[in-house]
């Protein structure tokens, strides 16, 4: 193993270096202490895959019922656009409604076993309604700040969830500065996107889960909304894991690194060949999720990408919403801005050519689509009245 080691059992934020740090396991143990047909006769859920995690003691698991997110079938979308398969992976259904969970159930539960009372970060809503749920559930204290036009909903949740909470007139990044700055001060824990060791380790379930789900097989392609990039990362570590102790094949998706056109660092860095993404300047877009100006890990998930053989891509917020409305209408499933980019991306790709409609495609839908502005509905009838009901069907 190449760089610095760093003892297991002890409190890390970034390494020596100012770089987040990875942790690495015994994966032979692993692969001597537990198989396949043992791990399909326990319960479903991120839990499942214990071995896989930095978690030593059962007592120190802070849970809120992680479910086995479910992988929608899009056979009408798929048909509309020729394409040979399209799943979406609903991670809606976790706890705090977000896939913020996974990642942050593993941060607070090792939080409490490494013995740390306070922590902080910075969110553009559903990581700090996770920190919010999980540090409450584990008798933590946590500190949030939030851009000031995070959506309301989630402002409101994390403040409901316990948390300390502040809206902060900048991006995410200046709320990072807030976290960082204060550490002395407040004696508080910064568990920001990658500015610790586990909250990857959380997203990593999502790979995991997913070649389970998939009989321990991969999709040909992985579209992923990408911010900080924590799960595109942790999907990749996790699938290089499943092929080191054989469980999987050495087929890798290819993983697509989706974000705003608003705010797309690292296509731009992508698209330049470069290995670290420059600042964003004025980011701005409807998925607020994705609206990350610098992510810390940014040559972590351009590594990830490349190696997979995959690529960045923007797609405008007008193709958000509209893709949107388009998996709604036709699939029944609400997704989140955030998700519905990764549909607008992969249109756009199959459109382009970087994809072909013969590969198997999952898109992630990262969070619950009620947590977001939705269009306003202002037809009325008035129930007083005989209804024309000719009218009301040339309304529609």
């Amino acid at each position: 193993m190449h760089g610095d080691h760093y003892a297991a059992d002890q409190i890390h934020n970034l390494s020596k270096a100012q770089k987040p740090l990875s942790v690495h396991y015994d994966l032979e143990g692993i692969a001597r202490s537990v198989t396949k047909e043992q791990l399909a006769n326990r319960p479903s859920g991120m839990w499942r895959y214990r071995e896989f995690l930095p978690v030593r003691k059962t007592e120190n698991v802070v849970s809120l019922g992680e479910v086995c997110t479910p992988l929608v079938d899009c056979p009408r979308l798929a048909q509309r656009l020729n394409a040979r398969q399209l799943m979406i992976k609903d991670e809606s259904r976790l706890p705090t409604g977000s896939f913020k969970a996974r990642g942050l159930c593993l941060a607070v539960s090792m939080a409490k076993e490494l013995g740390i009372q306070r922590l902080a970060m910075p969110t553009n809503g559903n990581a700090g309604a996770a920190l919010a749920a999980y540090a409450s559930r584990a008798g933590l204290e946590s500190f949030v700040f939030c851009p000031q036009d995070t959506p309301t909903v989630n402002v409101r949740e994390i403040a409901a969830q316990g948390s300390h909470v502040w809206l902060v007139n900048g991006l995410i990044n200046d709320c990072g500065k807030i976290v960082g700055e204060g550490k002395e001060a407040m004696k508080w824990f910064d568990v920001s996107t990658l500015k610790e060791p586990y909250r990857i380790e959380g997203k990593k379930t999502m790979g995991l889960e997913l070649a389970d789900q998939l009989n321990w097989e991969v999709p040909d392609v992985i579209f992923y909304p990408t911010g900080g990039g924590t799960g595109l990362i942790g999907m990749w570590k996790a699938f290089d894991e499943l092929g080191r102790i054989g469980w999987i094949g050495p087929k890798r998706p290819r993983m697509v690194a989706v974000q705003a056109t608003g705010c797309a660092p690292i296509v731009k860095a992508f698209d330049e060949g470069v290995e670290q993404a420059a600042l964003w300047e004025n980011a701005h877009t409807v998925a607020a999720g994705i609206r990350v100006p610098a992510a810390i890990g940014d040559f972590l998930i351009l590594r990830a990408v490349r190696e997979s053989g995959g690529f960045a891509i923007a797609v405008e917020d007008n193709d958000i919403l509209d893709a949107r409305d388009e998996i709604s209408c036709t699939e029944g499933l609400l997704t989140c801005p955030e998700g519905a980019a990764t549909f607008a991306a992969y249109k756009q790709a199959l459109k382009s050519g970087l994809v072909s409609p013969d590969e198997f495609a999952v898109l992630f839908n990262c969070a619950a689509g009620l947590k977001y502005d939705l269009p306003p509905v202002e037809r009325n009838l008035d129930c007083n009245v005989a209804i024309d009901y000719e009218k009301l069907k040339a309304s529609i």
